[in-house]
């Protein structure tokens, strides 16, 4: 374990329930602020890029930037939802989540239940898998035979991992109820696909698929890879945590396991605060509007950010090394090799 890699100081970490306890409280007003600030923008902005592709499809194109943003937005709030945080009712939680659900191609009940898991399990290398980017160790993509090491490398490759995977995730991988599935879970990816093909059956009819395509593609292309790559830079920087699960600690997971990723203020805004990662895992039931409070009022939740441009270099990020507890690149493999005899 490298405790050099630690970003907060351990005798702050015993108070941390009792400070996030105090912002662990949905406003409704707040709330339902949020639902129309979202919803009613994203709708019209769908609704002039429609009318905008009988103008110019470069305008219709240059719309879809702040409709992408808009749709991420609902992921947020989609996404507090599946955490019970953004309404005091959970099955008011659960109505806003269904629907904001199919605005994001993301049936509720399984991505709830997958997401519980990331938040039990992220930085535990014995228990990695789901609802995660998977992350390799050194000695494992050694140990792994050629045909895995190249999935991996492809996998990892930013290309693949920002621009191809986002759409097979959620275009398809979300379409689609796993062996294994609880019976809730599978239910919501077929009443989820139902509802899809009802509302885009409906959009085509209206205005032809090849308009509902134009607008839909880029929208859906430029939300679910920001949101990716959201999900990658917050999990995937250095220095980060991992242990395996006999020394795991979830307060660690959460403060130096998960970024504070500062953004500017317009982009903190369109992704709702999530760049707070690190007190949004502590306790997921702070309702995202609430984290920058949180952040602010309490100097032990105040870890060092990572900025935007700094975020870049998370890109060469590929393995986690368990000897020096931390991410490395490929070109640290040349170096493994030598120290361990490899040819």
């Amino acid at each position: 374990m490298n405790t050099d890699s630690n970003q907060t100081n351990d005798t702050a970490r015993p108070r941390w329930q009792e400070v996030v306890a105090r912002y662990a409280r949905p406003d409704l007003r707040r709330s339902l602020w949020q639902v129309v600030n979202t919803l009613v923008p994203f709708f019209v902005l769908w609704y002039v890029m429609i009318r905008s592709v009988e103008i110019s499809y470069w305008l219709t194109l240059l719309l879809a930037f702040p409709t992408a943003g808009f749709m991420m937005r609902s992921f947020i709030i989609f996404h507090d939802c599946g955490h019970g945080s953004f309404f005091k009712s959970q099955q008011a939680n659960d109505v806003l989540g269904i629907i904001t659900g199919i605005i994001n191609f993301t049936p509720y009940y399984r991505w709830r239940h997958d997401h519980a898991v990331h938040h039990a399990t992220a930085g535990d290398l014995d228990r990695r898998g789901v609802g995660d980017v998977y992350t390799m160790t050194v000695k494992e993509y050694f140990e792994a035979p050629w045909w895995k090491k190249l999935g991996y490398r492809v996998m990892r490759n930013p290309l693949v991992l920002f621009l191809i995977e986002p759409s097979l995730v959620f275009l398809v991988t979300q379409r689609i109820a796993l062996p294994g599935t609880g019976r809730r879970e599978a239910a919501s990816v077929w009443w989820t696909d139902l509802a899809l093909a009802v509302i885009i059956g409906l959009m085509c009819w209206w205005v032809g698929w090849q308009t509902y395509l134009m607008v839909q593609l880029p929208v859906f292309m430029v939300s679910t890879s920001v949101g990716v790559w959201l999900f990658y830079v917050q999990h995937n920087f250095d220095p980060t945590y991992w242990e395996r699960k006999d020394e795991w600690e979830f307060a660690r997971a959460g403060l130096d396991g998960s970024s504070f990723y500062k953004l500017p203020a317009v982009l903190q805004w369109f992704t709702g605060n999530i760049g707070f990662h690190h007190i949004h895992h502590l306790s997921p039931k702070i309702p995202n509007y609430k984290l920058p409070e949180c952040h602010e009022e309490n100097p032990i939740l105040q870890v060092k950010p990572l900025t935007l441009l700094f975020s870049l270099k998370s890109l060469r990020l590929r393995l986690w090394d368990e000897e020096r507890g931390m991410m490395v690149g490929w070109s640290f493999l040349k170096q493994y090799r030598q120290r361990q005899g490899i040819a």
